[in-house]
């Protein structure tokens, strides 16, 4: 299963001047639709951007999408890789938040935080790569496309996720879909928290210690891609197929295992929304993370660092939009969601829509 076409640009602007270009353009369009409904472009980009980076409270909010966004992102690339498109995110995310729920529900009464926070981490993970195993089982063993096997389990996830609110995980005697409240020993560390250990006064927000959980998959991702044995054979399946198997590599081993690393990644979102922002579990806490990681990893080129400046872009574009939006009443979500589809279509349909232009600029010259 192969993406896209060979570029003929310098790598360097493959990942840089086309990504630049491909935004540019989004927020153009975006731009006339917003003067269109009669509001003033510049401005709404300043409410924006100020609502995103212009007070410590939303720099928090910010970053604490951010952190989502990069593990969800990193899922998709780390399928994307071996040639596969990881629709699958939000349903990981799901189970992986079950997972999590069920570590609470088992331990948190007694066990201290030491020890609890590490194991709601590998539930969470454990989880999530269970979830992404048998899609990857069937597009390896069976053939079945990997995207339409990811999209179902979605939806599967969701049935599944509705049926154990309704008779196992909700609140005895709540009114909402939600579970009880875990102990604060299962919670991840604040930022908040973690500035007061260091003297340091940091506004209150959900953004919490699963953002360096973050920064360090990326690191590693990184390492096992490019600098392992396995990521070789990863990039090598993604690349060739044919050739891979020529040299002997398993194939089928390898789209399992991707998978499994996918849904790994994705189920640490999960962490940092329940464990870092809601402390309880409720049926909407994915919120359409698992999709917005598609973008983020087309727009990031399946690289750590475009991945991190890509989830920096869209929870800059999900703070600033609900800023926005209290100044703007014109400027609802849905046109948030409308700028997020814009960058999708211009990163990842027509991504080279802009390199036959800018090519001849970077031609050697004789």
């Amino acid at each position: 299963m192969k993406f896209g076409q060979p570029s003929t640009l310098p790598r360097w602007a493959q990942l840089s001047v086309l990504p630049l270009l491909n935004l540019l353009a989004a927020l153009a369009i975006t731009g006339l639709v917003v003067w269109l409904i009669g509001e003033d472009p510049w401005e709404c980009l300043k409410l924006l951007v100020g609502g995103a980076f212009g007070y410590g409270e939303g720099i928090g909010y910010t970053l604490f999408y951010t952190t989502g966004y990069i593990f969800t992102g990193l899922s998709v690339a780390a399928a994307f890789h071996a040639g596969l498109f990881n629709i699958g995110g939000e349903g990981q995310v799901y189970i992986a938040g079950l997972g999590v729920s069920l570590a609470c529900y088992a331990f948190d009464s007694f066990m201290p935080a030491v020890f609890m926070v590490p194991l709601t981490i590998m539930a969470s993970m454990l989880f999530g790569a269970a979830w992404a195993f048998m899609p990857g089982y069937l597009q390896a063993k069976r053939g079945s496309h990997i995207v339409v096997t990811t999209i179902m389990f979605n939806y599967i996830a969701a049935a599944l996720m509705g049926y154990l609110f309704n008779r196992v995980l909700m609140e005895k005697g709540g009114t909402n879909t939600a579970t009880r409240a875990f102990a604060e020993a299962s919670w991840m560390p604040s930022m908040q928290q973690m500035g007061g250990w260091l003297g340091l006064t940091l506004p209150n927000t959900p953004l919490n210690a699963s953002l360096f959980i973050a920064l360090i998959c990326c690191v590693l991702f990184w390492l096992v891609v490019w600098h392992s044995k396995w990521g070789f054979e990863l990039r090598t399946v993604g690349t060739n197929e044919q050739a891979a198997r020529f040299a002997g590599m398993n194939v089928s081993k390898v789209v399992i295992v991707a998978m499994c690393f996918a849904g790994a990644l994705a189920g640490l979102a999960a962490v940092n929304e329940i464990l870092g922002s809601t402390h309880r579990m409720n049926m909407t806490f994915t919120n359409g993370i698992g999709f917005v990681g598609i973008a983020v990893a087309l727009m990031g080129r399946n690289h750590p660092v475009g991945i991190v400046l890509s989830a920096l872009l869209f929870g800059a574009l999900t703070q600033g939009g609900l800023d926005l939006s209290l100044d703007k009443p014109n400027i609802t979500r849905e046109m948030i969601i409308f700028i997020q589809g814009l960058i999708i279509l211009f990163c990842g349909a027509l991504e080279n829509l802009f390199e036959p232009f800018i090519a001849p600029l970077f031609k050697r010259k004789p």
